[in-house]
């Protein structure tokens, strides 16, 4: 399976439908706009920040065991990016660190090789995309897709939660090595909107791709 990565606003669930449609294969989405933990988290992160990160690594694992059977599969964010999230919130003490371990402990016990039916999950992806997109062109994706619980005007906090969290995913990205990866520039193309930058983008997963030999699966 294919598992595509970024920071909110990056663009993940526009590639995510584009991708799928490109190889003919299924998409995986991560729970947002149904997810009924999310709005309480925005509003009191400390209360809820625990128990978001338990609701996004259920619904993770349900994509990833749906997911199975097809190599070119794409699933809307990795499981591996969820306690960078939390670790941050943590740090700027939108929640505590003793729950940040307590996650940490159940995500790596969970991300061992577990037989949940006959056959085992493959839990690491066969690639993974990384979008990268500036802090300005983060703000302005945030801001154009409008929600409220998102938006620095109504938290002005987010700011810097938002400016911190674009730095740590340049790292993160950086130490990944779980699976081969590949780093689209979210700000030198514009897939959504431009059919030349979509197709350019297109063209380099497709090399990946066939690199990697997922095709042949």
């Amino acid at each position: 399976m294919i598992v595509l990565s970024g920071t909110i606003g990056a663009g993940k669930t526009s590639l995510t439908t584009l991708l799928a449609e490109h190889l003919g294969s299924q998409a995986y989405y991560e729970s947002v706009d149904d997810n009924p933990v999310l709005p309480l988290f925005y509003e009191n992160p400390k209360k809820y920040g625990f128990l978001l990160q338990n609701y996004f690594l259920n619904k993770r694992i349900e994509n990833i065991k749906d997911a199975q059977g097809n190599p070119l599969n794409i699933i809307d964010r990795s499981i591996y990016e969820d306690l960078l999230l939390f670790q941050l919130n943590a740090d700027l003490e939108r929640t505590t660190q003793t729950e940040v371990d307590i996650y940490g402990d159940l995500l790596s016990n969970m991300m061992e090789q577990v037989d949940f039916s006959e056959n085992a999950v493959v839990k690491t992806p066969d690639l993974l995309i990384y979008i990268h997109v500036s802090f300005d062109r983060m703000l302005e994706r945030i801001q154009k897709r409008g929600r409220d619980f998102e938006q620095i005007d109504h938290d002005p906090s987010l700011f810097n939660y938002y400016k911190e969290l674009n730095q740590r995913y340049k790292a993160w990205f950086e130490d990944y090595s779980k699976s081969p990866k590949l780093a689209i520039d979210g700000d030198k193309y514009d897939f959504v909107s431009n059919e030349d930058d979509l197709q350019a983008v297109l063209a380099q997963i497709d090399v990946k791709v066939n690199e990697l030999r997922l095709r042949d699966k």
